[in-house]
């Protein structure tokens, strides 16, 4: 059966606390259904206390839609309001054209890595 075997593109997020602060690796899809659960592990990493850095990896990121980038978008505000620099990092070239058209990598300054 389709339901009892798993989708590759399943959203997952793994957070490991490294020496320059918390890094998130998202893997999967990043969409209107799985955003919410995302959200709310972002905003739980940015309130726990951790070093100033929160970094977000989206190397494995297969597709995101308008509700995961504004998950990214609260998830910087909500680093701004926190006192937290967030950084993106592992933008393939999609994503990269993506968040230039939609001025996304303007507001996160230089907080991206490639």
């Amino acid at each position: 059966m389709l339901d009892d075997r798993k989708r590759v593109d399943k959203p997952e997020i793994d957070i490991v606390d490294t020496e320059n602060g918390a890094m998130a690796s998202l893997k999967g899809r990043i969409d209107i259904d799985s955003s919410p659960a995302v959200r709310d592990q972002l905003i739980a990493l940015l309130h726990a206390p951790h070093a100033r850095t929160v970094s977000i990896d989206l190397s494995g990121v297969t597709h995101i839609d308008s509700s995961g980038v504004a998950t990214l978008i609260e998830a910087l505000k909500i680093a701004r309001n926190c006192k937290t620099e967030l950084r993106l990092q592992g933008l393939n070239d999609r994503l990269h054209r993506l968040f230039e058209a939609t001025g996304i990598l303007s507001l996160f300054n230089e907080g991206i890595e490639r």
